[in-house]
């Protein structure tokens, strides 16, 4: 105890840096954590596979280029048969954003471990005035 009250301020350090090393997993952890320039990146860079899990109708007023449509309800039994490569990433996208982050609770639980919920969604995407097709 006394080791404690006389360097009390390496405790203080000790604590501090082993939050900043944690910082990342937890905020990491939210998922969404993907701007649609880091989405980008993983398209070009490693082919990265873009699935809306939007509805159908929303999925034809406008969708990333290149965009598999697989509604959230229909993931768990559609996605293996489009990405047969689960060590390819995987970007995730819906409207807001709110279902992409469910999905990739489901991509991971199916072995996508590079699975990502774009931040923001297809709102983000147009914002940052990237292209969107109609179907």
């Amino acid at each position: 105890m006394k080791f404690i009250i006389e360097n009390w301020y390496l405790l203080v350090v000790a604590l501090a840096s082993g939050s900043m090393l944690l910082w990342p997993t937890l905020k990491s952890a939210g998922g969404g954590s993907l701007t649609p320039a880091g989405a980008v990146q993983l398209i070009n860079r490693e082919k990265a596979v873009v699935i809306d899990v939007c509805e159908t109708e929303e999925f034809a007023l406008g969708h990333v280029g290149g965009a598999k449509n697989v509604p959230l309800n229909q993931l768990e039994e559609r996605l293996p048969g489009l990405v047969k490569n689960k060590a390819v990433p995987v970007v995730l996208v819906c409207a807001s954003g709110a279902r992409s982050n469910r999905a990739v609770g489901i991509a991971k639980k199916l072995g996508y471990e590079k699975a990502q919920a774009m931040s923001g969604g297809l709102k983000a995407w147009r914002e940052a005035s990237l292209p969107v097709e109609k179907a």
